[in-house]
């Protein structure tokens, strides 16, 4: 977790497409976690942690508006016995997150502003 008192910051917001290649539970945000997990954990994003969600608070086809993510993320889900790359292989990030208790559940917000997304990465 980001402990240092100095950061950067990016926050960007949108939606873009994401297309589903397998039968799983999800959507882009959790996707798009899943994504910078993986890339927190190979030391392309050291020290950083990572929020997407929907403002309407349903991503996808699952009941979540998102998930976050930090660098202990993948070895937690690997403690588990869980294999990242095969969540993403049939779209099934939900699933991955729900695991971790990693979610974020707000139920339908009944406004759709857009996407939010957060990376806070230390500053070495």
């Amino acid at each position: 977790m980001l402990l240092r008192e100095e950061a950067d910051c990016v926050i960007s917001g949108g939606e873009f497409s994401c297309p589903v290649k397998g039968d799983g539970v999800g959507g882009r945000n959790l996707e798009t976690v899943l994504r910078l997990a993986l890339r927190i954990s190979e030391g392309r994003m050291p020290d950083g942690v990572a929020l997407s969600a929907g403002t309407d608070g349903i991503d996808g086809n699952s009941r979540a508006a998102g998930a976050i993510a930090d660098g202990n993320t993948i070895a937690r889900a690997r403690s588990l016995g869980l294999d990242p790359t095969d969540f993403l292989t049939r779209s099934d990030s939900y699933n991955f997150f729900e695991k971790l208790n990693d979610l974020i559940v707000t139920g339908p917000t009944g406004t759709n502003v857009r996407d939010l997304r957060i990376l806070l990465k230390a500053r070495n």
